[in-house]
């Protein structure tokens, strides 16, 4: 299809066999504050075409529930056996809002979604057909060198994925989820730096305010919190090595209580494999973590 680029074609960084299940890449070292900030890798390739006009709000953040949310194209790995499959698969999601395009490869149990649908909403769907599903690439094809990233909260008591997608070369799209958090509002935000060894306080300062304030989560009575939103002028590839902080307050007066590193995360065709060389687990023995709601 159009929107499909050729991965044949494309020159992509080589995934860890380690980490052949999930969506990120533990190649991007951490930033600490001795790293010198590299040049801006996206600055060679062509610009997409504007966002809406209703998107348009100079760094800031936009999460209303009724916004619609710029399109991408989105790639699940789906245990699918037959022709019955592909179509409960593709009928399941073309019942979904902002579902614009699906493909289904059979051969490789990869589907290709076009759309602005959050990929909670889409995971949950594929989910409800009784299949296994993994996410495992998304982002703009052929337009940028890094498209996507992904900041895992991996415990002990806090939980969860941000995922961040290149839109165009002024928007990006956010979607995350947390639990264990306090029920209320937690500001949060992206900080200078990848360094946990001290947890959220060895971040460093707010990356580049007010573009690394990400605005509020509100936990709900169980501690589980969700988000999709875009943010302007905000740059995936200017990310990798930094971090994701959550703040026990809204307002971030108080210590951030937990911290996550961003790391490159495949875009669309860079992540076929189904078995992981280190120890011969299968992606459907592996931990699916794309929206982790308790811990595991």
């Amino acid at each position: 299809m159009a929107f499909l680029r050729s991965i044949a074609t494309t020159a992509i960084a080589t995934i860890p066999a380690a980490l052949a299940f999930s969506s990120s890449s533990s190649s991007s070292f951490p930033r600490s504050s001795q790293s010198p900030n590299p040049q801006n890798r996206l600055g060679l390739v062509k610009t997409l075409a504007t966002p809406p006009s209703a998107l348009h709000m100079d760094h800031k953040l936009s999460s209303q529930p009724d916004a619609v949310l710029p399109e991408l194209l989105t790639e699940f790995m789906v245990d699918m056996k037959c022709e019955g499959c592909v179509n409960a698969v593709k009928n399941k999601l073309n019942e979904i809002n902002g579902v614009k395009n699906v493909e289904v490869d059979l051969s490789n149990q990869v589907v290709r979604i076009l759309g602005s649908t959050p990929v909670k909403t889409m995971t949950e769907a594929l989910e409800q057909t009784g299949r296994k599903a993994r996410l495992i690439g998304q982002g703009v094809p052929e337009d940028f060198l890094i498209s996507a990233a992904v900041s895992e909260f991996k415990g002990p008591d806090i939980f969860g994925v941000v995922r961040l997608a290149q839109v165009n070369m002024e928007l990006a799209r956010i979607e995350a989820n947390f639990s264990g958090l306090s029920p209320g509002k937690h500001g949060w935000s992206i900080n200078e730096f990848g360094d946990l060894t001290r947890g959220a306080a060895s971040t460093g300062k707010m990356f580049n305010p007010p573009l690394g304030d990400l605005g509020t989560l509100e936990a709900n009575e169980k501690g589980e919190a969700f988000y999709s939103g875009v943010k302007e002028k905000l740059r995936v590839a200017d990310l990798i090595g930094r971090s994701v902080v959550v703040y026990a307050t809204e307002d971030k007066s108080e210590h951030g209580i937990t911290a996550a590193v961003i790391a490159r995360s495949a875009g669309v065709g860079e992540n076929y494999k189904k078995l992981c060389t280190c120890d011969g687990t299968t992606i459907w023995e592996a931990t699916d973590t794309d929206f982790v709601t308790s811990k595991v």
